[in-house]
């Protein structure tokens, strides 16, 4: 095998392992850098269905004391606010979700079905968990969830939600007295959970991804381009006319003509050696005769 193809034959090993090894790391972090933009969406959203919560039961509530007596305005309740909120902006960004999902809830809509459950569930087996991260498929694509528990932590709650005796009889007359009653002060009732597509992410991660690479790619072709013409020019072809002309000498053409080279690298090393080993062949040839 010539020299050069020698050189090709490592130079595509190491540039192969290069882009393997350059292609695994970067794509986890595009695509970890992916998640956690979506992260910070979904935990932008979540801390926004907090400031509506906090916003209503700061204000909005104690304005609509006075009307709760003749008829439940669900507007009144954190949660409905929160919920209603949030579902203005999924109507423009269907892909976008938020649910208050609780195991028995009063409103029907905002029962946990499937996944949901088992969020809830995660938070009531486990006290110390305060935010639950996951991804699932949904019709749209693959969708990330942020979820934290909703706790009973007010004495206040139990008004409306102890037992149907307790609650405001206008409550019961708009949901019926079947659901949303037995809560228990410090019980996790539900979760806020808060989806957000990783779609679009995760596709310009791969666009990176993909960029990134094919960059590598053609750098290392125009550096094996550049370090083959080197190769040739500087060692290859030197080498390759030195070369024949040690042929011819060795074949007796003692008057072949002599390779010049003014090179101070080993390349020139060589042909200074193998100019003087010539004359010695030279005179010995001539002290034979």
């Amino acid at each position: 095998m010539k020299l050069l193809a020698k050189f090709n034959l490592i130079f595509i090993l190491v540039m192969a392992l290069g882009v393997a090894v350059s292609g695994w790391i970067s794509r986890g972090m595009l695509q970890e850098q992916a998640r956690q933009e979506v992260l910070s969406i979904g935990r932008l959203l979540m801390e926004q269905a907090l400031a509506v919560r906090g916003y209503t039961s700061g204000q909005i509530t104690k304005l609509l004391e006075t009307q709760m007596k003749y008829e439940f305005l669900p507007q009144s309740v954190p949660s409905y606010s929160a919920t209603e909120v949030l579902g203005t902006l999924q109507k423009k960004y269907p892909e976008y979700a938020y649910k208050e999902a609780t195991l028995n809830p009063t409103n029907p809509r905002d029962r946990a079905v499937g996944w949901e459950v088992d969020i809830v569930n995660a938070f009531r087996n486990d006290a110390e968990l305060k935010e639950f991260v996951g991804q699932r498929d949904t019709p749209t694509g693959r969708s990330l969830f942020i979820s934290r528990p909703l706790r009973i932590t007010s004495a206040a709650c139990l008004q409306c939600h102890s037992s149907v005796e307790a609650a405001p009889k206008t409550m019961v007359d708009k949901y019926g007295p079947a659901n949303g009653f037995g809560w228990q002060l410090n019980e996790v009732i539900g979760a806020q959970v808060v989806s957000v597509p990783m779609t679009l992410p995760l596709q310009r991660a791969d666009d990176n991804f993909k960029l990134f690479i094919g960059s590598l790619v053609g750098v290392f072709v125009v550096v094996g381009i550049v370090l083959n013409l080197m190769i040739w020019f500087v060692v290859v072809r030197p080498v390759t006319r030195l070369s024949a002309l040690a042929d011819r000498v060795s074949q007796g053409e003692l008057d072949a003509p002599e390779f010049a080279s003014t090179s101070k690298d080993e390349i020139g090393v060589l042909t200074e050696s193998f100019a003087r080993m010539r004359a010695s062949v030279v005179q010995a040839m001539k002290m034979l005769e």
